[in-house]
C-alpha cells in the first residue's frame, strides 16, 4: 500500500482527493493537514510514503517551506507538489527543496494517480509542461556557458524584470502592484534571483544591475 498524507488548506479539496485515492486498491490516505506545521506533525506521527503537498496555504506555513523542513526530518518521505500554479519559479524552487514531483490540480485524475505511483517507486515525476521548461532551462544554460548559475542569462524573464525594478528602488509592494502579482510572489522571485546571482544585499544587486545597464536614470 502507498501511504499518503494530504496537505491542502481547503477541506473540500482534501475530501475529494481522499475519496479518489482511497478508491484505489494500492493507496491509503493516512492523514490530512490544512497547513505546514500541522503537516509536519502529522507526517512525524503517521510516517507516510508520500505527502501530496499544496503550495499556497495562506493561513500557516506554505508548501515550499514545509517541503524543505519535511525533507530534513523525514528524508525518505517523498513530496509530490499538487498546485494550481503553472509557474516555472515555483517548479524550480520545489525541486531544489527536495520535492520528487510537481503536478497541476487541473491535471486529469488518471495523471495524478500515475504520478503518485511513479513517485512511490522512487522516481521523479513532472507534468509535460514542466518537463519542457526544465529542458529549456538546461539547454539555455549550455548555450550560455555550460550552466553557470551565477549569470544574468540564468534568470527567467520575470526575474530579470523584478531585478531591474528592485535596483531602481521600487518596494516589493510597488512591484507587486505594477506587475499585478502578490507581494509574496515578488519576494519569492527576488530571493530566487539573488540566490542564482550569488548576491547577498541590495547594494550588491544595484551594482550588478548597473553593470548590466538595467538602470534608466533618465526615467
Amino acid at each position: 500500500m502507498i501511504r499518503i498524507l494530504l496537505v491542502d488548506d481547503h477541506a473540500v479539496v482534501r475530501s475529494g482527493l481522499a475519496m479518489l485515492l482511497s478508491a484505489k486498491s494500492d493507496m491509503e490516505v493516512v492523514g490530512e493537514a490544512a497547513e505546514g506545521e500541522e503537516a509536519i506533525a502529522k507526517a512525524m506521527q503517521c510516517r507516510p510514503d508520500i505527502v501530496l503537498m499544496d503550495l499556497s496555504m495562506p493561513h500557516g506555513k506554505d508548501g515550499l517551506s514545509t517541503t524543505a523542513e519535511l525533507k530534513k526530518v523525514l528524508p525518505d518521505t517523498a513530496v509530490l507538489i499538487l498546485t494550481m500554479h503553472d509557474d516555472e519559479e515555483y517548479l524550480f524552487r520545489a525541486i531544489h527543496l527536495g520535492a520528487s514531483g510537481y503536478i497541476l490540480k487541473s491535471s486529469p485524475h488518471e495523471e495524478m494517480i500515475s504520478a503518485i505511483r511513479h513517485v512511490a517507486e522512487g522516481n521523479a515525476y513532472l507534468h509535460p509542461t514542466a518537463t519542457k521548461r526544465l529542458m529549456g532551462e538546461y539547454l539555455d544554460k549550455l548555450k550560455h556557458g555550460g550552466g553557470d548559475s551565477g549569470t544574468y542569462e540564468s534568470l527567467s524573464e520575470r526575474e530579470k524584470e523584478i531585478l531591474a525594478k528592485v535596483a531602481q528602488g521600487y518596494t516589493n509592494k510597488d512591484i507587486a502592484e505594477q506587475l499585478v502579482i502578490s507581494v509574496k510572489t515578488v519576494e519569492s522571485h527576488k530571493s530566487n534571483l539573488m540566490d542564482k546571482l550569488n548576491l547577498k544585499t541590495r547594494p550588491d544587486l544595484v551594482k550588478f544591475a548597473m553593470k548590466k545597464g538595467l538602470l534608466n536614470f533618465d526615467a
